[in-house]
């Protein structure tokens, strides 16, 4: 072997060691990504939720009025449309594909019983 051949060689073996390392790194920053945006969906469902029970006993009669529910029951909307505000973008990378999921299932139950009718 000339010397041009060993040196091409061994950038090729720099490189695909490189190249693996990186695919590694991003397949691990992709799937903490999604772990982060399915965390930050059942956050903003929690507080959703939350607002929700809140403004429920804020309109009971017992309750009515009372101006420290007024206020908690705005801040949990306030935090609630804050967090889909700014990471709507984040958490919708899961959202979007539990509904084709979802779409993928209905239309297999709906050929599954097609077929057997």
């Amino acid at each position: 072997m000339t010397r041009l051949e060993i040196i091409l060689a061994c950038v090729l073996l720099v490189s695909s060691g490189l190249n693996v390392l990186i695919f590694a790194y991003a397949r691990s920053a992709i799937t903490k990504l999604l772990t982060v945006s399915e965390e930050l969906g059942d956050l903003h469902q929690m507080l959703d939720s939350f607002s929700k029970h809140v403004q429920g006993i804020y309109q009971l009669d017992m309750f009515y009025g009372d101006e420290t529910l007024k206020y908690l029951m705005e801040h949990a909307a306030g935090l609630n449309e804050q967090i889909e505000q700014n990471f709507e973008y984040i958490y919708s990378l899961t959202e979007e594909a539990a509904v084709e999921e979802i779409d993928i299932a209905e239309e297999e139950e709906t050929v599954g019983e097609k077929t057997r009718a």
